[in-house]
């Protein structure tokens, strides 16, 4: 029913609606992919399935039980029997409302606990796919599945589908209970039916699709406020709240009219089975009137007819409603299993090759060409060639946009290179395991990310395992230990979303003592000092060279200050390497080295020489 899909293939659909060639179902069928995910919960399900039948079974009951009265009560003048039925009417009541407690309970509580397992399940697939994916799809679109539409999911588990089911066997029982009581009248209920279920079936597609239409705007509107809240200190320095709030406006007027569409071809679905269903009740105790009078039927026999016909209406009018919620429900379970089916392109093999132990930490790109997914006609990367000997340090210089960057991902395996192999201690990285591959690299990016945790567990995660000493001592190595424990809280002190509490000189060194507490056979430093005044840039540099230390290092720097003193510079150019050597030596070679060190260094103009390939560079190449 679904197909496994990569990344791209999601890419292609998008977050939104299938793609064009695609036919949009017009069925309940995505709802079916909740049976597994109930399976465990058999015992609840039957036990509500039981309240749920005994429930049906005493409102139908009650038909019966008014026949008898009105024929041998009313009728014959027996008040003994009309004391009885009272009795009864009670027992039935106290039946009624404990088998309704009985399955409200229980369904709600399956409810919640499938639309947690799934919950925990589409996170647990979207947090191990691979960094391409997020490239190509809106990370607020994702974060509205996992909450809008789970939350739809879980409002029709934990509610619709019980009321759905209740009616269904209130309106088979109320449709065999009215044959039994009078097949004349029954028939002339039968000619209406075509009349309801035909609406039903038109205008259901047409609430299906406005649903997934509207939860698709709603997602636009999480979006939206995602990103101006992320970039508030943005927004507010240009002066650009107003333009956000037309933004957020239009979105929220765009779901709103899609909301609308939906919410009247429902209304107006339900107004259709209404006016028909009770239009023939009407006229059904028209007929049935002129019956009694005529002796061919009972008025016990036309009470219980209005009251099944009553029971039935009602049905009908409330499964017309309930399948709009379901056909919303669908688009939902649609929308989610998209992200449980879809599959990570980087990928541990079926037998992954083992990692040679104890780690080296050697490194080579061999004739490597990467596009990034989001541009596939741009290449990133061209036949790049790169070694790296075990404990070697190597900064990466260059122009931004140069692949420098790229060369990092790509050894996180992140991507794959369409071309060439990447090397790890001599294993080419698609053959092993990437959970392996990443646990021997540690990496401390230029702009940190910071958990809304306390100190001690930021530090920590880089190994959960780590014990509360192993986190000092990590925290002191990185030039931390001052700074967290004059927090209020010392480790303990929660840090903020996204680190805020914190300056950048200190998130910098909470990312650092990070890496340190791992002890990675290979560290990667990704401009890792570049936003810092110079009293933190001096703090973090000393903590960044005892942690280089005894470990292969690899260095992005556009500061050459910061890289002066590395075993080799590699200068890459266009996603080639155009240049290596030390400082000195690339300086008197000349080229593009030269040029960004005489821009930075105010050296003279002549060592700013060519490029290898004969091309000048100017001050606005590197910016």
């Amino acid at each position: 029913m679904f197909r496994e899909t990569s990344y791209m293939e999601a890419d292609a659909r998008g977050t939104k609606a299938p793609p064009a060639g695609r036919a949009k179902r017009p069925d309940l069928r995505p709802l079916r992919r909740l049976l597994p995910y109930l399976a465990p919960y058999k015992g609840a399900v039957g036990g509500a399935a039981v309240a749920l039948v005994l429930a049906a079974g005493t409102v139908l009951g009650l038909g019966a039980g008014l026949r008898a009265l009105v024929d041998r009560g009313f009728a014959a003048g027996d008040a003994a029997l009309l004391n009885q039925a009272l009795l009864v009417l009670f027992g039935v009541i106290v039946l009624l409302a404990g088998a309704s407690y009985a399955r409200f309970y229980l369904v709600s509580w399956i409810g919640e606990r499938v639309i947690a397992d799934i919950r925990r399940a589409v996170y647990s697939r979207v947090i191990g796919l691979d960094t391409g994916f997020f490239e190509t799809n809106k990370t607020s679109e994702i974060i509205s599945r996992l909450t809008a539409d789970t939350t739809v999911l879980q409002g029709v588990v934990g509610s619709s589908v019980s009321i759905f089911l209740r009616n269904l066997l209130t309106f088979v029982g109320g449709v065999a209970m009215l044959l039994v009581t009078s097949p004349k009248l029954t028939g002339l209920v039968a000619l209406v039916v075509p009349l309801v279920v035909v609406p039903i079936l038109v205008y259901g597609r047409r609430v299906r699709r406005l649903s997934r239409e509207s939860q698709d705007r709603i997602a636009e509107v999480g979006a939206t406020i995602d990103e101006s809240l992320h970039g508030i200190r943005t927004v507010q320095a240009f002066g650009r709240e107003a333009l956000e709030c037309e933004r957020f406006t239009g979105a929220v007027e765009g779901a709103f009219r899609t909301s609308i569409r939906r919410v009247k071809a429902r209304a107006l679905l339900t107004a259709i089975v209404i006016l028909m269903v009770f239009g023939a009740v009407g006229t059904v105790l028209w007929i049935g009137g002129h019956d009694v009078l005529a002796g061919r039927i009972t008025a016990g026999e036309l009470s219980a007819f209005v009251f099944y016909s009553v029971v039935v209406a009602g049905s009908v009018g409330s499964l017309s409603e309930i399948l709009g919620e379901l056909q919303r429900a669908a688009g939902a379970a649609e929308r989610l299993f998209e992200l449980i089916e879809t599959r990570s392109a980087i990928a541990a093999p079926a037998d992954p090759a083992p990692l040679p132990v104890p780690p080296k930490g050697a490194i080579r790109f061999d004739q490597v060409t990467f596009h990034y997914p989001s541009r596939p006609a741009e290449s990133a990367l061209t036949a790049f060639d790169l070694d790296v000997a075990p404990g070697e340090s190597v900064a990466l210089v260059g122009p931004s946009g140069a692949g420098k960057t790229t060369v990092f991902q790509l050894l996180l395996r992140f991507y794959d290179p369409q071309q060439g192999r990447v090397f790890l201690d001599g294993v080419d990285i698609r053959t092993a395991d990437p959970a392996e591959v990443r646990a021997r690299i540690g990496l401390v990016p230029q702009d940190p990310t910071i958990f809304s945790t306390s100190a001690y567990e930021n530090i920590r995660y880089g190994r959960p395992e780590a014990t509360e000493d192993e986190v000092r001592a990590a925290a002191a190595a990185a030039n931390a230990l001052d700074f967290i424990e004059a927090l209020p809280d010392g480790f303990a002190t929660h840090l903020g979303e996204r680190g805020v509490r914190l300056s950048g000189g200190q998130r910098q060194r909470i990312a650092i003592a990070r890496a340190i507490l791992r002890d990675p056979a290979i560290l990667l430093l990704d401009e890792a000092t570049s936003a810092l005044d110079a009293e933190s840039e001096r703090v973090v540099q000393a903590a960044l060279e005892r942690l280089m230390r005894d470990r292969t290092t690899i260095v992005i720097a556009h500061r050459l200050a910061t890289v002066q003193n590395v075993d080799r510079i590699v200068v890459i150019d266009g996603g080639r390497p155009v240049a290596s050597g030390t400082h000195a030596e690339l300086i008197r070679q000349g080229g593009l080295y030269a040029r960004l060190a005489s821009l930075q260094f105010d050296l003279p103009r002549e060592v700013a020489g060519h490029s290898p390939n004969g091309r000048k560079f100017s001050g606005e190449a590197i910016r």
